[in-house]
C-alpha cells in the first residue's frame, strides 16, 4: 500500500526546491499527503481494517507535526504548501 516508485518521483519532482532535494519538509509533507490519500481510499473499501486505520492516524499525526514545524519556521511557505496540496487549515 506504499507509493510506487514512479508516483513517489512525480511527487518529489513537483515539490522539490532544487534538483537534488528529496527530503525537505515540503517534500515529506507532500509524500505523506499522497500516502494518506491512498490509505483513505483503501479504508473506504475495507471499513473494518482497524490496523490500517491506526496507521492512518499515525501518518496524519506525523504530517500535522511537520506542518506545525514549517508554520513556525516559514509561514509564507506553509501557506503556499497547504494551498498547493489543497489542505484545510
Amino acid at each position: 500500500m506504499s507509493l510506487e516508485k514512479q508516483e513517489k518521483s512525480d511527487v518529489i519532482g513537483k515539490f522539490q526546491s532544487h534538483a537534488t532535494d528529496t527530503g525537505s519538509t515540503e517534500v515529506q509533507i507532500a509524500l505523506l499527503t499522497e500516502r494518506i490519500n491512498q490509505v483513505v481510499e483503501h479504508l473506504r473499501e475495507h471499513k473494518h481494517d482497524h490496523a490500517t486505520r491506526r496507521g492512518l492516524l499515525k501518518l496524519v499525526g506525523r504530517r500535522r507535526r511537520l506542518l506545525a514545524y514549517i508554520n513556525r519556521t516559514d509561514h509564507d511557505a506553509y501557506r503556499a504548501l497547504i494551498e498547493r496540496l489543497g489542505l484545510r487549515r
